[in-house]
């Protein structure tokens, strides 16, 4: 469990040649004056990797980091937990669109995590960070479908040994405009787009700096009128992989706007994306298990209500 959030955001051009305490205040929600001299005391402040003091002058478009110590996750009852799995183990649920998996900020608890903690106590402890109790893995907070965390430590451990080593298959649908035919594979390198935070960026020879090597399998179920149904599996994903993917090949998820996604109102807030299936065979101590999220009616509609 790591004793610390690292919080990183890019320095807003307004805040250019500002004192690095005044630009941590601007930039890092729920931070008091007190808390963010601490922070500068203890070093736990940098831009662009370099150590900054309160009273050094920050760059606009510097990627400022905080090492923050993390704040307490309040369980929240009041949050519906729809659960399509339950063992001694593991706890899979149907996550919906508009709530995060974790925390979005130290000071909130709203959250996937908080409604877990709140029926499954304990988890608390459970994973990597003290704000995402038992979470094995995360999803957008625009995605909706399967999320799934462990009830233990020794759970939690061996399911992220699984994912490391593909052992976990995993899908999921989307809804893109007409045009992607078949089924195929998308093989590139991603990594961060130091250019805007918000996303990943394909690259089609190494980068200098960070990027892995990702792969996306689609095929599609089924066309409509303008947008088309795929199902698409990964085994390990990177961070907004399928999303970067779909756009990459020009089928970019509808409601996507970071990606370039056509519109779509009848979405609301949310894009086209869907966490619908999850399964493992399991190991030597534990039973696998399997769980299928049915496809929101808002992404069905949108396939299928003029077709």
């Amino acid at each position: 469990m790591a004793d610390s959030d690292e919080l990183r955001a890019r320095v807003r051009e307004e805040l250019h040649e500002r004192r690095a305490d005044e630009a941590v205040l601007k930039t890092f929600a729920g931070f008091s004056r007190q808390e963010v001299k601490q922070l500068f005391e203890a070093g736990r402040v940098r831009a662009d990797g370099k150590r900054l003091k309160k009273g050094d002058r920050v760059r606009g478009g510097a990627e400022l980091s905080v090492e923050a110590p993390p704040a307490p996750i309040a369980p929240d009852p009041s949050i519906p937990l729809h659960v399509l799995f339950e063992s001694a183990d593991y706890v899979i649920v149907d996550k919906p669109s508009g709530l995060p998996t974790a925390p979005l900020a130290r000071t909130r608890s709203h959250s996937v995590a908080a409604a877990l903690l709140a029926r499954y106590p304990e988890m608390a402890g459970v994973g990597f960070r003290e704000r995402e109790p038992g979470l094995v893995h995360r999803l957008d907070t625009e995605t909706s479908g399967v999320v799934l965390a462990a009830r233990n430590e020794d759970a939690f451990r061996a399911a992220r040994a699984a994912f490391e080593s593909h052992g976990f298959e995993k899908r999921y649908l989307a809804v893109t405009e007409n045009g992607l035919e078949g089924a195929g594979t998308i093989e590139t390198l991603l990594g961060p787009d130091r250019a805007d935070p918000r996303r990943v960026r394909v690259f089609l020879e190494a980068p200098d700096g960070y990027a892995k090597s990702c792969v996306t399998r689609y095929r599609v179920l089924d066309r409509g009128d303008r947008f088309s149904l795929v199902e698409l599996s990964v085994e390990r994903a990177f961070r907004h992989q399928i999303r970067a993917h779909l756009a990459h090949v020009g089928f970019p998820i509808a409601g996507d706007a970071v990606y370039g996604g056509p519109t779509a109102p009848e979405l609301g807030a949310r894009h086209a994306l869907h966490g619908s299936y999850i399964a493992w065979a399991g190991d030597t101590r534990r039973a696998g298990f399997r769980a299928e999220a049915a496809l929101p009616e808002a992404l069905r509609l949108l396939v299928f209500a003029a077709g």
